[in-house]
């Protein structure tokens, strides 16, 4: 049986992060497992940024947005040499097995570890919801609950003043985000890259509901990345509709915060469940929730996976429209 993991969260910060870094540490810590927390993500792994941690190291984290451990992007983790260089540094501490908690280019390091000889299991971290062999990711539900909070501030100033208002949330190229806020919202129009919708017709929809005698307002939520300039975007929207339109870009606010009940209680299972994997021997897996039941897929069959998991939510959209 392994001695010694490792946790580390890498890329974009998420809520949620935090209780599954407590989750695996106190269930590390169950099994009579020393467990080791990676700052920096992979940079501090071939860094050597690494601290053995406690029960304490975990106390009080459970509320709080972001992660203790801190997060950076390495994009020169793709070269062998450099994993030969984390796997050094991991071996001076003691360290079999390593926790991963990000996104997809996260999982991707943690397959070509395992296949190195150092076990490694992927937590989905990240708001976006962009990995397709979890229902949800982790940050997934504070991230919406924040976009809901910010557009139903942004609709009294939409309907005070009659206007079009264009929301730009996060999502990276996945359209989950502005899919639930908009049902959520009772948005008119929903814009991902998943479903994209011709310009004319949104102009010629946005048009009609401008020249009704019933609706003076729109809102529209627009997936980020779907247009590379979303005021000049809106620009357009006022030229071509008669509606005064405004564009609003969320931006990084949505990834802060206090993580949800969800987002903590999805965190605890999927670390407790990681580390149950480390202990049974298994690497080169990946976490996820399906139908409210935790599940692993091998990384590359998860990565493989089609993303357009929630398209039978358009049809529902539809109907309340």
């Amino acid at each position: 049986m392994i001695q010694r993991i490792g946790i580390l969260t890498s890329g974009g910060d998420s809520p949620g992060m935090n209780c599954a870094i407590r989750a695996v540490v106190r269930t590390g810590l169950s099994y009579g497992l020393e467990v080791y927390g990676i700052y920096d993500g992979y940079r501090g792994m071939v860094e050597g940024n690494i601290v053995k941690m406690s029960r304490k190291s975990v106390s009080d984290i459970i509320n709080r947005g972001g992660t203790v451990l801190r997060t950076a992007r390495l994009p020169e983790f793709k070269e062998e040499a450099t994993r030969v260089k984390a796997i050094e540094e991991l071996k001076k501490f003691g360290i079999e097995a390593v926790v991963v908690i990000g996104g997809d280019g996260s999982y991707m390091g943690a397959k070509k570890l395992t296949e190195m000889g150092i076990n490694c299991v992927g937590l989905p971290g990240t708001i976006d919801n962009d990995i397709a062999s979890t229902d949800y990711t982790i940050g997934f539900d504070t991230c919406l609950n924040t976009i809901v909070e910010c557009v139903d501030k942004i609709r009294d100033t939409t309907e005070s003043h009659s206007r079009c208002s264009i929301i730009e949330v996060m999502g990276n190229h996945c359209g989950d985000l502005a899919l639930f806020s908009g049902l959520a919202e009772g948005v008119e129009m929903i814009l991902t890259p998943d479903h994209p919708i011709p310009e004319e017709e949104i102009m010629k929809t946005l048009k009609t509901m401008h020249d009704s005698d019933s609706d003076k307002r729109a809102i529209v939520i627009v997936s980020e990345k779907l247009y590379p300039d979303i005021n000049a975007f809106a620009k357009r929207v006022q030229e071509q509709t008669g509606f005064d339109t405004r564009a609003d870009v969320l931006g990084h606010v949505q990834r802060g915060g206090a993580p949800s009940a969800f987002d903590r209680i999805l965190a605890a299972r999927m670390g407790a469940y990681a580390v149950d994997c480390l202990v049974e021997g298994k690497g080169g897996i990946c976490i996820g929730m399906v139908n409210n039941k935790i599940v692993d897929y091998d990384i590359y069959e998860a990565l493989a996976l089609p993303r357009d998991k929630h398209v039978s939510m358009l049809r529902l959209i539809d109907l309340l429209k």
